[in-house]
Formats: C-alpha cells, structure tokens, sequence
C-alpha cells in the first residue's frame, strides 16, 4: 500500500473516525497511482460524505465541495 503524501496526512488530522473510513481508500487510491487529487463532496441528508479521483485537480490536492 502506497504511503499517504503529507497533504493527504494533514487533511485527515483533525477529522472524524467516520469520515475517515469514508474518504481515506480514495486518498490511498490517489498515493497508489500518483496521477490525480481527491474531491470530497458533502451531500446534505442521509449520505453524508463522498471522494472520488478528480483528474481536474492535481495528485496532492484534496478540495471540498458541496454537492
């Protein structure tokens, strides 16, 4: 498993045991291939949080947005 590059290490450092579980495989995804960033998108309701690969953004970069 690829280690997580710093950026993606001080995104993840203030946040939940849940959202963690949630956005980490995407951020680790992202150190795997090292070719795109992470969005993280809140979706009001019962959905909550979701990140996907963003070839838009470049490999490092974590946004959020708000769906």
């Amino acid at each position: 498993m690829s280690e997580l590059p710093a950026s993606y290490k001080e995104f993840l450092a203030d946040k939940s045991e849940m959202f963690i579980s949630t956005v980490k495989p995407v951020l680790q995804q992202s150190a795997a291939d090292k070719l795109h960033g992470v969005r993280v998108v809140y979706n009001p309701g019962s959905t909550g949080h979701q990140a996907h690969l963003d070839d838009s953004i470049p490999y490092g970069v974590v946004l959020e947005d708000i769906d």
